[in-house]
């Protein structure tokens, strides 16, 4: 039961995550790309913070009020910011077929800074992640439309970093408290982007402003509540393996919703990044040591009377 609770889980956080994309696209129908940054993670600042007390999250360390905040800069105020304005001319999409490149973008940020050493998969999947996000950069005609590719790229960076951050951080807090804290952190640094908040709430559609409360409450709340139980249940390469279902749905999605279609070599593109980044994360397998597999073929418990056909 608890199993199928799980996939449950799993299966919501993908669809919650996907749909963001498109909800970006309407919600900037009546905001500009910082209200409704702000918007949505006000929304979600006070969702987590009505939740706190039900699931038992605690108050931070003072020691880990630097890393928090540089948590709440790259992975809530950066990526959430970033996303957003590149989604002004970016189809929803092909901007997840981009931020899907984040994990690759990872394991470089890591070698910089922590001194991880990166393995040749990686290094190879990340210089193909990266032309396939040029292809789809520079698919459609127009510059506004290839620097907003650009920018959802820094987004994804900005996501990479994020990831880096908080490592240390979910050795002392669970998955959950860290998303809270860094969300909190993240609301305050896009408050300068309040007074053109105010200014668009009277004149947004009621559209758009449900799209921004859906997004504060169902993908940057709920999703990241049912990705801490789903990740906790569920073996974690099954359940990063699963978020590569998450651009997919997205260009399906935006499809329906917004009438959006994706060019050719912006499905290669994408294609692309989402193979080089399970390349570059799978493990290659150990070679067998012939010594050992002699031995065990020649071991009793091997012979062929022992076995079940």
């Amino acid at each position: 039961m608890r199993t199928n609770r799980a996939w449950a889980a799993l299966a919501a956080t993908i669809v919650l995550w996907a749909v963001a994309f498109p909800a970006i696209r309407v919600g900037l129908a009546g905001y500009g790309p910082a209200a409704l940054a702000l918007l949505r993670l006000m929304i979600a600042s006070a969702s987590l913070a009505l939740a706190a007390p039900m699931l038992g999250l605690r108050r931070p360390a003072r020691r880990d009020l630097p890393l928090i905040a540089l948590a709440g800069l790259t992975g809530m105020a950066g990526y959430q910011f970033l996303l957003t304005w590149g989604e002004v001319h970016v189809p929803a999409g092909t901007a997840s077929l981009i931020i899907v490149t984040n994990p690759v973008y990872s394991a470089v940020i890591a070698m910089l800074f922590i001194g991880e050493r990166m393995t040749a998969r990686q290094v190879v999947g990340a210089g193909a992640a990266l032309v396939g996000t040029i292809a789809i950069a520079t698919a459609r005609a127009g510059v506004e439309i290839d620097r907003s590719a650009w920018v959802i790229l820094a987004a994804a960076v900005a996501f990479g970093s994020y990831h880096v951050t908080i490592k240390p951080l979910l050795s002392r807090y669970s998955g959950l408290e860290v998303t809270a804290y860094a969300t909190w952190t993240g609301t305050l640094l896009l408050l300068p982007g309040l007074p053109a908040l105010v200014q668009a709430i009277p004149h947004a559609t009621a559209r758009a402003t449900l799209a921004a409360a859906c997004l504060g409450v169902a993908p940057s709340a709920l999703g990241f509540v049912a990705w801490g139980y789903a990740v906790a249940r569920l073996p974690v390469t099954t359940a990063t393996g699963a978020l590569y279902l998450v651009p997919p749905i997205a260009v399906v999605t935006g499809w329906l919703w917004l009438g959006e279609n994706p060019r050719a070599i912006e499905l290669l593109g994408g294609v692309l990044a989402i193979a080089s980044v399970a390349f570059a994360n799978s493990r290659r397998r150990p070679e067998p040591d012939p010594q050992r597999k002699a031995t065990e073929l020649a071991s009793p418990a091997n012979s062929s009377s022992d076995k079940v056909h």
